[in-house]
């Protein structure tokens, strides 16, 4: 049976007062976290012996709070990680927080604006004093909303990727990478925010559906002319092309000649190039090297000028009548000059496309030319492809696999600088003559009249690509780096696969001598609204975890989340399921309540077999049972079916059968009495230890209570003892059985669930004898009593229940009610029959829909038979 070995921190002191009638999470979350923190169970200790279990937070914004994304991620990584800690791993969970380059800017930027003032107002230096200053006043409130959900991190090791020994991370690695010519200097096209005035990453752009207008507009006169279309007519004061495929016969004719640009007195030339594609549009595009991506490359194919046409805050530089225009101001204006000359062939208005917005200020976002630099990642991309294709890592679910090779194979390389003043700054300096300097962090920079130091600060990308490492104390190769590298899993996003786990990936194979970060990758969804909906505050759906947490409790919220945790799927959430889930946890409460007062015990050994009653046996086997469903759901990241499988056996098997089932032997008394307080005894504590990981807040409270143990922070992960028991479980199956048709009559006689009934049981030569009283219990049956008559007699799985229904149902209208339904009945058994019996239909129709019909055919058999027997069991009228 299940092991009862003295588990170290399991001592049983003095059991904890009794526990009050309800639950309220309020009034032990707080106090008991705080017990865990002071008593430093969550702290990991590179000198152990035990195996390491290392998994990072994905570190959060500086400038975020929780929300229920974070409360979803946390939770699993909490769930992992506790589980491993029970089973004697040395756990870290490290815990820290990126400085959000931008977004900690502009937050800043909006403080200084309520005073009138600017970062320029400020200086440099002043104004990341000031940043500073706001980080250590107003930053990282989320570490206290994590406090909130019960993450078990190791607060002791919380690190920031600002951090000296961060920035000494960064700067050793940029020193690295540019000393191996993987970092290089070039104008390239980037995206460019306005209002922030910033190259941004892809994740830092929005992409929204923009009415705006599609202009199609004639190059050229005559036959010598082609007509392009465009939704930024701006950008057309900086064409220096026109292209069009080398196949499409309509221009053959055109291509190398040069065209008239309208409005700019410019004559450009026609190119061809397999990039365009000649079946869409009119088949011949512009080309503005400076501000399209795809045209830069063409440009660059073709040997293009590229100039640029707008400034940093998009504005008109171009010489003419537009110079010093908005951009959108000028777009309207250049619309206008163009349809005046006749040159506008067709106007869409308004046009729906897909528009780049900055996430940060929802600025439209402006391709741009500019001097940037680079990581050349394809010496980077390709061990880290390796590491997975070979199994060195492993992907969950494995479907994503094929996405993960999509990105790493198939990488550009990426712009790492950033025009701000908060991050970690370029270690670069210029000299006077040309010259280029990058220093190491024990290095001095050189000095003397001409030199400065590169302005542009480093994406936060770059820095939290180093983050499963730099964090141990790299580039110095500490204690923690050898104990705790690489992490055992990551748990994150799928939308940031590219973005941030394909970096640290190749940075930890580039850095840590082709070891990679990660043995498992566990990839989840996004958390949407119970209808599917991303949620956001424009949508108006979206939802601060910590009410939720307020109103039901932190372990309520905890189990719904991990509940719908399929892997690498999203995840509907709404209220109401929350709250099914405080009803869990107080349903949990009251279960245990009732085994402390009928004297449920975890002391001593567990009675032999032989003096359990079937009841008995039939839990524990149970127990075992779903002790090896829930490791083999955690070993293979399955959340959702794990809760599912911890909440079926608590609340359906535990609670609604054997406490129910237990009531009748407590109240006997004796030697089965005790049998079963110490089978309940040790059924609650493996419960709550399974529990645990997911809800830790109520299970520790009753755990403590229950066993007088110290904590299940520290207690043992049950085992499997390998105890079954199949005939126990038949035997009770057949209990279950009985008294679940029982109930199904009652309540189709429209008898309440406490309402008692006078009745005949004849169990005899059944397995259902020994459970006579149990089943009366379980089904409100009075003794048959004077008088009794058997007005309804239901025969089930070889015994027969005679009730006495006299006085208590309406016949006449029941057997009306029944009617109906039974002829219901009998019609979709005619219609499932008759498809069924049809060649044609069968030849034709998918297999699922011809199985949904066999699926109705016997539910409609089943509800025959079941609805016959409830008329043949009624009383006369």
């Amino acid at each position: 049976m299940t092991d009862n070995t003295q588990r170290p921190h399991d001592g049983h002191n003095s059991p904890a007062p009794e526990l009050p009638t309800q639950y309220a999470p309020a009034d032990v979350e707080g106090k008991l976290y705080e017990r865990w923190v002071e008593r430093g169970y969550f702290e990991a200790d590179a000198a152990s012996d035990k195996p390491p279990f290392t998994v990072v937070i994905p570190p959060p914004n500086v400038t975020g709070s929780l929300h229920l994304g974070h409360a979803f991620e946390h939770t699993l990584i909490d769930a992992a990680t506790r589980r491993k800690r029970m089973q004697g791993f040395e756990t870290l969970w490290q815990p820290g927080m990126d400085h959000a380059g931008i977004a900690t800017q502009n937050v800043v930027e909006r403080e200084l604006a309520k005073d009138g003032k600017s970062r320029h107002d400020l200086g440099r230096e002043a104004f990341v004093e000031r940043v500073w200053q706001w980080k250590g006043e107003s930053g990282g409130q989320i570490s206290g909303q994590m406090r909130r959900l019960g993450d078990g991190v190791a607060w002791s090791r919380e690190r920031f990727t600002m951090d000296e020994g961060l920035s000494r991370a960064v700067q050793t690695i940029f020193k690295k990478l540019y000393d191996d010519e993987l970092v290089y200097r070039a104008e390239r096209i980037i995206n460019w925010c306005p209002r922030c005035l910033t190259a941004i990453s892809d994740i830092e752009v929005e992409y929204q559906e923009d009415d705006g207008e599609l202009v199609s507009i004639r190059y050229g006169e005559g036959e010598a002319s082609v007509v392009v279309a465009t939704t930024r007519a701006e950008t057309m004061l900086g064409d220096t092309a026109v292209a069009v495929h080398p196949d499409d016969e309509r221009y053959r004719h055109l291509v190398g000649t040069e065209i008239e640009l309208p409005l700019t007195g410019r004559r450009i030339p026609v190119v061809a190039d397999a990039h365009v594609d000649p079946e869409f549009g009119t088949g011949a595009v512009k080309v503005t090297p400076a501000h399209d991506p795809n045209d830069f490359e063409i440009g660059q194919r073709h040997g293009l000028p590229a100039p640029a046409v707008l400034d940093e805050r998009g504005v008109i530089t171009a010489h003419g009548p537009f110079q010093g225009l908005d951009r959108f101001e000028a777009r309207s204006a250049i619309v206008g000059a163009l349809r005046a000359e006749g040159r506008v062939v067709a106007e869409k208005r308004p046009y729906k496309h897909s528009v780049g917005h900055c996430s940060r200020c929802k600025t439209t976002i402006e391709p741009r030319l500019s001097m940037q630099w680079w990581v050349k990642v394809g010496p980077l991309a390709k061990p880290a492809g390796d590491a997975v294709r070979d199994g060195r890592v492993a992907i969950h679910p494995e479907e994503m696999t094929k996405r993960y090779f999509d990105w790493v194979d198939n990488l550009h390389d990426w712009c790492i600088s950033r025009q701000l003043w908060w991050g970690h700054r370029i270690p670069v300096w210029y000299g006077p003559n040309g010259e280029m300097v990058c220093v190491g962090p024990d290095e001095e920079p050189p000095t003397g009249e001409g030199w400065h130091q590169e302005t542009d600060v480093l994406d936060t990308w770059f820095s939290s690509g180093l983050w499963p490492f730099s964090t141990l104390g790299w580039p110095e190769r500490t204690e923690s780096v050898e104990k705790f590298y690489p992490n055992s899993i990551l748990v994150t996003g799928y939308d940031i696969l590219f973005f941030w786990v394909v970096r640290m990936m190749m940075f930890g194979m580039y850095a840590m001598d082709g070891t990679p970060p990660f043995q498992t990758i566990v990839l989840h969804g996004m958390v949407r609204d119970q209808f599917g909906k991303k949620m956001s505050k424009s949508f108006g759906n979206a939802v601060n975890p910590l009410d939720w947490m307020d109103t039901y409790g932190s372990d309520a919220v905890r189990f719904t989340l991990a509940r719908g945790a399929n892997p690498g799927t999203d995840v509907p959430v709404g209220e109401d399921w929350v709250q099914g889930s405080r009803n869990f946890a107080n349903k949990i409460w009251n279960a245990t309540r009732f085994a402390l007062m009928n004297g449920a015990t975890v002391d001593g050994p567990l009675p032999a077999p032989e003096e359990l009653s079937a009841a008995d046996r039939w839990i524990l086997s149970r127990l075992n049972t779903v002790v090896a469903e829930v490791d083999a759901y955690y070993d293979d990241y399955q959340f959702a079916k794990l809760s599912d499988a911890l909440f079926h056996f608590a609340w359906d098997e535990v609670f609604d059968w054997y406490v129910e089932l237990s009531k009748t032997t407590f109240q006997a008394g004796g030697p089965a009495a005790d049998a079963s307080r110490r089978v309940l005894g040790e059924v609650l504590d493996v419960t709550l230890r399974l529990l645990h990981p997911l809800v830790p807040f109520v299970t520790e409270t009753l755990w403590t209570a229950l066993t007088g143990g110290e904590s299940l922070v520290v207690a043992q992960w049950p085992a499997d003892s390998g105890f079954r028991d199949a005939a126990a479980e038949r035997e009770i199956a057949v209990v279950q059985e009985l008294v679940t048709e029982v109930r199904r009559f009652r309540a189709d006689q429209g008898l309440q669930p406490g309402q008692k009934v006078p009745a005949r049981l004849d169990l005899t030569g059944t397995a259902l004898a020994p459970h006579e009283a149990a089943i009366r219990s379980l089904l409100r049956l009075q003794p048959e009593g004077e008088g009794f008559t058997a007005t309804a007699s239901l025969p089930v799985v070889g015994a027969t229940v005679a009730l006495d229904l006299s006085g208590t149902i309406d016949v006449a209208a029941e057997r009306k009610r029944l009617a109906k339904d039974l002829a219901a009945a009998e019609k979709e058994k005619a219609q499932a029959t008759g498809k069924l019996g049809n060649e044609a239909f069968l030849g034709k129709a998918p297999e699922p829909v011809v199985d949904k019909i066999r699926k109705r055919l016997a539910t409609a058999e089943e509800d025959i038979v079941r609805i016959t027997a409830q008329l043949a069991a009624l009383p006369e009228a």
